[in-house]
């Protein structure tokens, strides 16, 4: 990012409306793909803009505002899509959010990352249970970046923390939500 930018964002004043957070958020939000996180890091501050939350930029807030600056400033060098190279999907979920890591193994054995993607679980996936959760997490980063995934030549690594889902595509017994994501995953070449 230009230097121009990066100290504009390192001296964006404190927000002490709802218009503030909204003209920040509607800038940063451009480059969420670039921010490990980004949902989860925002989440103090969207929950501010919504209509009928009263104002208290609070230290949570505040912690959230700040964070995303250093995102800004210290955001990794993401590496260009390599077809073929051994692709890497990392997923994670917490009782909010999403996110999602796509990376490339270089020719020196190390994981770069490509492309970052995260958001927010609407008012029902909140009540998911965590292997649904962790599950939602996969499907959604397999949707986004469907293009750079499908026909891969080489299987697909599937990095997540929920070690119950190594045994999901050998599961007899699915949901119905399960079973259409399986379905959807069904068609790409990945190993979780």
């Amino acid at each position: 990012m230009a230097e121009s930018k990066v100290k504009a964002i390192l001296d964006w004043p404190e927000p002490r409306k709802v218009r503030d957070i909204q003209s920040f958020l509607g800038f940063a939000n451009f480059y969420r793909r670039f921010i490990h996180n980004y949902s989860e890091i925002v989440l103090p501050l969207t929950r501010l803009t919504r209509k009928g939350v009263p104002w208290n930029f609070n230290q949570h807030c505040w912690d959230s505002f700040n964070a995303l600056k250093k995102a800004f400033t210290s955001a990794p060098i993401l590496h260009h899509w390599e077809p073929d190279r051994q692709i890497t999907v990392e997923t994670d979920t917490s009782d909010y959010a999403i996110a999602g890591i796509l990376s490339v193994t270089t020719e020196s054995g190390e994981l770069h990352p490509i492309v970052f993607h995260s958001r927010t679980l609407s008012g029902a996936e909140l009540k998911y249970d965590t292997h649904d959760k962790e599950l939602l997490a996969i499907f959604e980063c397999f949707k986004t970046w469907r293009h750079y995934l499908e026909g891969s030549r080489t299987p697909i690594d599937v990095v997540t923390d929920h070690k119950n889902l190594e045994y999901f595509s050998t599961t007899k017994l699915l949901t119905r939500r399960q079973a259409r994501w399986s379905e959807f995953l069904s068609q790409f070449n990945l190993v979780i």
